[in-house]
């Protein structure tokens, strides 16, 4: 079946995050997630998410995974999750056919407009990603040594904004952002996760990431090049624990 000549192929797009998995689908008006933390295992995490969506009518699922990721499959453990995500079986668990890939560069594909881009997921740690014309790389910048033995992650990912407080995250934020910018060359650099809208003032040459950026990005990568359904007037499902609605009608596969 071409699902890109097909409008009834429905994608079920999962962003699995160190507080929260996302989930939301082609078909379904509502945007759900559920609490994570550092316990939640891939089997839960797939268990609970196909409980939540019984109901609705998907055909294939993207999953964007904290982590390494190699040949659409986890490379190493997540950070901030629990275990038993390497080696976990996916497209079983699903019963439908699954593209995994790392969560920064599935929220980076979803906001990228051409040229060279820097994506830097300011989260529970924080995620990287760089586009250039259309290449995809996933990165582990957070996880660079930068001073005294800790990595960038200590600094601006959510324990370092906690230990420092905000004011002088702010600071930090914006001197990792020159200092990546110096260092690879970016046309545009987006700052995009939970904690990004913390900054009161964005750091000079880059922009926001789009709130939905994440769930584009998913059905981009079984529709690359195509318009798709998208997801239309998509707003929390009441059932969820979501505490951010999302009002605006916006699809999720266009630019």
């Amino acid at each position: 079946m071409s699902f890109e000549a097909d409008k009834s192929f429905g994608i079920l797009v999962v962003d699995v995050g160190g507080t929260h998995v996302k989930f939301a689908a082609t078909s379904h008006r509502y945007l759900c997630e559920f609490e994570s933390g550092p316990e939640l295992t891939a089997a839960q995490m797939a268990e609970r998410v196909l409980k939540l969506t019984r109901k609705w009518h998907y055909d294939a699922v993207s999953v964007g995974y904290p982590g390494v990721v190699r040949g659409g499959r986890p490379a190493r453990e997540p950070q901030n999750l629990g275990r038993g995500w390497v080696g976990f079986d996916f497209a079983s668990a699903f019963n439908r056919p699954v593209k995994l890939l790392n969560d920064a560069a599935m929220q980076a594909l979803g906001d990228y407009r051409g040229g060279k881009m820097l994506f830097l997921g300011l989260g529970t740690g924080l995620g990287s990603a760089l586009i250039v014309d259309d290449a995809i790389v996933a990165m582990e910048l957070g996880h660079l040594p930068r001073h005294k033995n800790h990595d960038y992650e200590h600094y601006v990912g959510n324990r370092g904004r906690k230990r420092m407080g905000n004011k002088k995250w702010r600071a930090k934020v914006e001197q990792v952002v020159y200092e990546f910018r110096n260092a690879l060359l970016p046309d545009d650099i987006v700052l995009g996760g939970g904690n990004a809208r913390r900054l009161k003032v964005l750091p000079p040459y880059t922009r926001f990431g789009d709130k939905l950026a994440a769930f584009r990005g998913g059905v981009r990568v079984w529709k690359k090049g195509s318009e798709g359904d998208g997801i239309a007037a998509m707003r929390t499902h009441p059932a969820s624990r979501a505490r951010t609605p999302i009002a605006s009608a916006q699809s999720i596969d266009t630019p």
